[in-house]
């Protein structure tokens, strides 16, 4: 399947459809901007995701196992302890089960990447396309 250097992503399983993320090849891992992140005892990890400006965001604290936590070296090449969720993400109309670390990308012009990790085997970027995978609305 041909996807473009952007595309809107949702994440059924948070209630969170239609967000506008970056396809990046150039990155291994994929992720999500989320505030005040909080890792438990219990192995969860609780946060906010997206932030204040941003029209869908989430005031209530979203709490799920943490699948793995690891150093990532981030875009502006340093190296961060990050926390990974498994969730779905849907493209396209299909789901696939995915690994997102969480973390501030506030700066960042979209608030979700997709990196190698995910599109390995599964899509072709054709960078000169944008959004070429717009689903329904979810209500």
């Amino acid at each position: 399947m041909i996807i473009g250097r952007t595309e809107y992503v949702s994440l059924p399983e948070l209630n969170f459809f239609n967000i506008d993320a970056k396809i990046d090849t150039g990155a291994y891992n994929s992720s999500i901007h989320c505030e005040d992140i909080h890792l438990d005892d219990d192995n969860t990890v609780r946060f906010k995701l997206l932030d204040e400006l941003h029209p869908d965001y989430c005031k209530q604290h979203i709490k799920m196992p943490v699948y793995k936590i690891k150093n990532v070296r981030s875009s502006n090449g340093k190296i961060q302890e990050r926390i990974f969720i498994k969730t779905i993400i849907e493209l396209s109309g299909r789901q696939y089960e995915a690994e997102l670390s969480l973390t501030d990308r506030k700066d960042m012009k979209y608030p979700m990447l997709i990196g190698r990790k995910f599109l390995q085997g599964r899509f072709i970027v054709d960078v000169s396309l944008q959004y070429q995978h717009i689903e329904d609305e979810k209500v």
